[in-house]
């Protein structure tokens, strides 16, 4: 054995800082993108805002914004190339997408439950209870998993033992330590990535299991988190290198990846400081029988790089142009991870609009069964994208502004061979119940009968559930003598 040089050539995946970037602006809703941008553009002085930006639309006839300002036909996926290229990026004026709805009554008669919703700050839970809601789990399984997920704190973290998590199924029979070991892998798959861990080590395990084999100081990061991780702070590199045995060089390659992974997976989701008012990203709006799809006016400010700050890197010093390149590249950056953002969610938007035609069009009735997995495999991207492509993002539509979260439904199997969503059930269920007779309302198990001679089997239980979902007493408290 002596040392020698060699050369390779080879391709890997790295999460670099503009793929870091891009997945954060992805998950942000407008308002909180306006927020970023406006801290970008004062902290950058290669940023500065349009001139000639472009006035806002007007209004058509269905009281949605005709205009759109989406900046992304030429823009690749959040989760793609990170290259860094020297070339101006051009805007585009419109990325509107057509899709033909068909025949049929339109979408232009507003529903009271979907008009206009107001704002609600979605919590860790609440992100996890509804991506638990379209996984497909038992029965059991799901009341594991809610369980699992009530314990969970507001940094990701699963600080109960096992033995009270069997314990909380009470009246149920108390399941196994392997059971509940098992639905929470399940759970600790969801988004955002950690969470569920039950420590820290194990934390970073589950974010380092989730990255390419390739990527640089994986394995050895994969080891110092399993086994040393505790006690990282007092080793510092030397330490790492004396207790696996590893080159100086390996050492800090993997500490720099750990460095750069959550410990705090859960602070991701959480409050969302809003007005009294829904900001849609997108809008979704019928013109002759033809549905349009389009990032809504302002939804992406428009920005550019300084002209005049640009110029001066040629007739700077060395310090100062090294110091107006790295701006000048934090900015093309942005302004190319912008695009990749609306085209992501322009992706999903198309694919939810060919999912959902007949919710758009006769309302929640028509909801089709839909999970994440579906439409990123339809896309072609990864789930944990969708999700933060949907999270806490809004669209206006003939029908009210409405939750993109609210396009996805889980589905029970039908006599006739299909599926049902769960939001479609509920409508059924209203339904039934505005048409009893006051004097004699229908029960959980009458509704029951009704639905499965409709060809949808739903047990008692699972009609109670909806029930209370749609905030409707049982058949007593329904009782009307006159």
């Amino acid at each position: 054995m002596k040392p020698r040089l060699q050369t390779s050539l080879g391709q890997q995946l790295v999460l670099t800082p503009q793929l870091r970037q891009a997945l954060h602006l992805l998950q942000l809703p407008v308002i909180e993108l306006e927020a970023e941008i406006a801290a970008a553009v004062e902290s950058n002085p290669l940023l500065d805002w349009a001139e000639d930006a472009p006035p806002a639309a007007a209004e058509d006839k269905d009281g949605a914004s005709a205009g759109a300002d989406t900046d992304t036909d030429a823009a690749p996926a959040a989760g793609g190339d990170a290259g860094e290229q020297e070339s101006a990026i051009d805007w585009p004026d419109s990325g509107s997408f057509e899709y033909s709805a068909g025949s049929g009554r339109g979408g232009e008669d507003d529903e009271g439950d979907a008009a206009s919703r107001m704002a609600q700050s979605e919590t860790l839970h609440d992100h996890l209870a509804w991506q638990l809601h379209l996984s497909h789990l038992s029965p059991r399984d799901l009341r594991i998993g809610a369980v699992l997920i009530d314990a969970i704190d507001d940094d990701g973290y699963l600080r109960a033992p096992f033995s009270e998590i069997a314990a909380a199924m009470h009246p149920e029979p108390a399941p196994g330590d392997d059971e509940i070991l098992a639905v929470l892998r399940q759970v600790q798959r969801m988004d955002p990535v950690g969470v569920g861990a039950r420590d820290l080590s194990e934390c970073l395990c589950i974010q380092l299991d989730t990255l390419p084999a390739d990527t640089p100081g994986r394995a050895l990061a994969q080891r110092v988190a399993a086994t040393l991780i505790d006690r990282l702070p007092r080793l510092g590199v030397p330490g790492v290198v004396e207790q696996l045995g590893c080159s100086t060089a390996e050492a800090e390659t993997a500490l720099a990846l750990l460095r750069s992974l959550d410990p705090r997976p859960g602070s991701q989701i959480g409050d969302v400081p809003t007005d009294n008012y829904v900001v849609p990203d997108c809008v979704i709006v019928r013109r002759n029988g033809v549905w349009l799809a389009m990032l809504a006016n302002g939804s992406l400010p428009r920005l550019t790089i300084h002209q005049a700050y640009e110029r001066m890197i040629k007739h700077a010093s060395g310090e100062d142009a090294g110091y107006l390149r790295g701006r000048l590249q934090e900015a093309r950056w942005l302004l190319k991870n912008l695009e990749a953002r609306g085209e992501t969610l322009l992706k999903v938007v198309r694919c939810l609009i060919r999912q959902q035609s007949g919710f758009l069009e006769f309302g929640a009735r028509a909801l089709r069964p839909l999970t994440l997995r579906a439409v990123a495999a339809e896309i072609g991207m990864h789930e944990s994208t969708v999700s933060r492509a949907v999270a806490r993002k809004y669209v206006h539509t003939p029908r009210g502004t409405i939750a993109l979260r609210d396009f996805f439904a889980s589905g029970i199997e039908t006599g006739g061979g299909g599926e049902a969503s769960s939001v479609a059930i509920q409508q059924m269920i209203r339904g039934l119940i505005e048409a009893e007779d006051p004097r004699k309302p229908l029960s959980d198990a009458r509704l029951a009968e009704s639905l499965k001679s409709a060809g949808v089997p739903v047990a008692r239980r699972t009609v109670a559930k909806y029930r209370e979902a749609l905030h409707i007493g049982a058949s007593h408290e329904r009782v009307r003598i006159h």
